[in-house]
């Protein structure tokens, strides 16, 4: 090779050196920027766990990080929740959102707890489908719907190019502005948002007035409302901005009769919020809890022989089924809204580390 040949190629192995070092720096940089919290989250006996969160993570990926530290069974139902005592309510965040997002919302001195719980109602859409898109139908009709029906259901109503949200409606209350003075109203559910029909109008849709629009308010459930609010029953939700952590008359109050009633509500709203995405959140849920499934069996059976390695899948000459949509197994939902967990508060320290971390304690 000759001295010229050397020195073009010096020439050219320099240029590409540093730009890859200007890459690598602004990937740290970039690194550097991403907003972290040290989140405390209380579990249902009264213990806790605590996480490093970032803002790229979603709320399945912090399920399947609390999943892997608890030892949890493999239910589709755990979810991530947040309460405020202030209002009295609570949400369960959905799987496809950003926890670091969602508790950047609040404000400085919050009061408001996370937690890791089960709800049988998170995917009762597509467990029990019926319920949402039969609702007319007698509690004998629903009761008998089989398997094959239930899934005929789910492909016509999510399975397509555009979602079918259900066709809800009636009668709930809502509380007047600033007043514990709660009206009966007749509501329906449309995509887009909640309509009403205003006094001496009909049921058309020229005469429906729209109530709210989902694009920027969440769904809450609340508790003790009829002591705290003089509501008719203690079967309420609200909707409003995560932002707001106080009372104000930008949150829409609403009262239910019944608890069914209320699942029909909070859950067919979820449906018309986050559409077929809260479909793909079940799938994954059910993938997830499939392959803990397999997990779990290939320990156990390792440890039945007296063995200390876990199975991979493989050597397992007995790979455990997997589970999908239609097959998992379900139960009927109990009581719509889960106790409290107990004690604990909490709170955001604002303090700034050298990583730029917040912390949440509860």
């Amino acid at each position: 090779m000759t001295p010229s040949s050397n020195t073009a190629e010096s020439s050219q192995s320099k240029p590409q050196t540093k730009a890859e070092k200007i890459k690598l720096a602004l990937e740290k940089l970039k690194e550097a920027k991403v907003r972290k919290l040290i989140v405390k989250v209380l579990m249902g006996d009264g213990s806790s766990k605590t996480l490093m969160v970032n803002e790229r993570q979603t709320v399945r990926q912090v399920l399947d990080e609390l999943l892997e530290k608890t030892h949890c069974d493999s239910s589709i139902d755990w979810s991530v929740c947040e309460t405020n005592p202030e209002l009295q309510n609570e949400r369960g965040f959905e799987d496809h959102e950003y926890l670091v997002e969602l508790l950047c919302a609040w404000t400085r001195h919050s009061e408001n707890k996370i937690y890791f719980v089960l709800r049988p109602q998170k995917y009762v859409m597509f467990t029990d489908p019926q319920l949402f898109y039969m609702w007319k139908k007698s509690k004998t009709v629903l009761s008998g719907v089989n398997q094959q029906a239930k899934e005929l259901l789910i492909k016509e109503h999510f399975g397509g190019s555009t979602l079918i949200v259900p066709d809800l409606e009636g009668t709930l209350y809502l509380k007047e502005d600033g007043k514990k003075v709660w009206k009966s109203r007749y509501f329906v559910l449309r995509a887009s948002g909640i309509y009403y029909v205003p006094k001496g109008k009909t049921k058309s849709c020229s005469d429906l007035a729209c109530f709210v629009h989902f694009e920027k308010v969440n769904i809450y459930t609340t508790s003790n409302y009829k002591e705290k609010y003089r509501a008719p029953t203690n079967f309420c939700f609200i909707l409003k901005h995560p932002c707001i952590q106080k009372e104000s008359h930008y949150i829409k109050f609403l009262c239910c009769d019944n608890e069914h009633t209320l699942l029909l509500w909070v859950n067919s709203i979820r449906i018309a919020k986050y559409g077929a995405v809260l479909y793909k959140n079940y799938q994954e849920a059910v993938k997830r809890a499939s392959t803990l499934q397999g997990v779990d069996s290939a320990l156990h059976t390792d440890q039945y022989n007296g063995l200390t390695t876990q199975v991979s899948p493989q050597t397992n000459p007995n790979p455990p089924k997997t589970t999908n949509v239609e097959e998992y197994p379900h139960e009927p939902p109990p009581d719509f809204i889960p106790p409290p967990p107990p004690g604990h508060i909490c709170t955001l320290d604002h303090k700034k580390t050298h990583i730029r971390e917040r912390r949440l304690d509860l």
